[in-house]
């Protein structure tokens, strides 16, 4: 089996168990035959853990859009100069520990791969400024874990509160309670809300009276 076909039968299994789990998010599925769950990654440089770590906490705060500028202002100053490309003190003083951690043994990213996620979440989040959505971002972006959710998200709780017909804002905790009928395939059914959100399904035009 190649692995376009092994994938293609993981994803008809997953779709088909959330189907099952969830009508808002059979709905989700039914009105998106063709989703590729990973098709947002292409449009990102490929990444390695603490690429996937740069770019979360790059991102804090900032629309992706903004978050991709000044990814290429780091770029274009590597070497210095951090505070140039637009990052916070307190940003620049994560990625420094980060990279310190990293580079004197502290933390190896070779082991840090390797770990559970409740593990993983348990090492990274211990650096000040890195947080659980960071490092969650970080489990789908570079280790593409299968059972990820970003509770603290406000798109993402956006995009729940419209599929799911809320009357409010979901909190951390409510999104956690919706999300716990999605496991242990919690990030495939994250990124139909976030595909549902940003990418409105295609609606086939309606005929008009006396057209044929």
């Amino acid at each position: 089996m190649t692995e376009d076909s092994s994938r293609a039968a993981w994803l008809q299994q997953t779709r088909s168990y959330l189907h099952d789990a969830d009508p808002v998010l059979a709905r989700l599925i039914d009105d998106r035959p063709d989703f590729d769950p990973r098709a947002w990654l292409t449009q990102l440089p490929p990444m390695d853990l603490y690429g996937a770590l740069l770019f979360q906490v790059t991102g804090q705060q900032l629309s992706v859009p903004a978050t991709r500028r000044t990814l290429a202002r780091i770029e274009a100053l590597f070497g210095g100069h951090l505070r140039e490309a637009g990052l916070s003190w307190r940003k620049i003083n994560t990625l420094r520990d980060l990279a310190e951690r990293l580079s004197d043994g502290r933390l190896n990213q070779d082991v840090l791969i390797t770990l559970p996620d409740d593990e993983l979440m348990a090492e990274l989040t211990a650096i000040p400024g890195i947080g659980p959505w960071t490092v969650q971002g970080a489990l789908l972006i570079a280790l593409q874990r299968e059972d990820v959710v970003l509770p603290g998200d406000l798109a993402l709780r956006k995009a729940i509160q419209a599929a799911y017909r809320l009357d409010h804002l979901p909190s951390q905790q409510e999104v956690l309670a919706i999300a716990d009928k999605w496991r242990p395939y919690r990030s495939l059914a994250t990124s139909y809300l976030f595909s549902a959100a940003f990418e409105p399904a295609k609606v086939p035009p309606v005929a008009r009276p006396g057209s044929a």
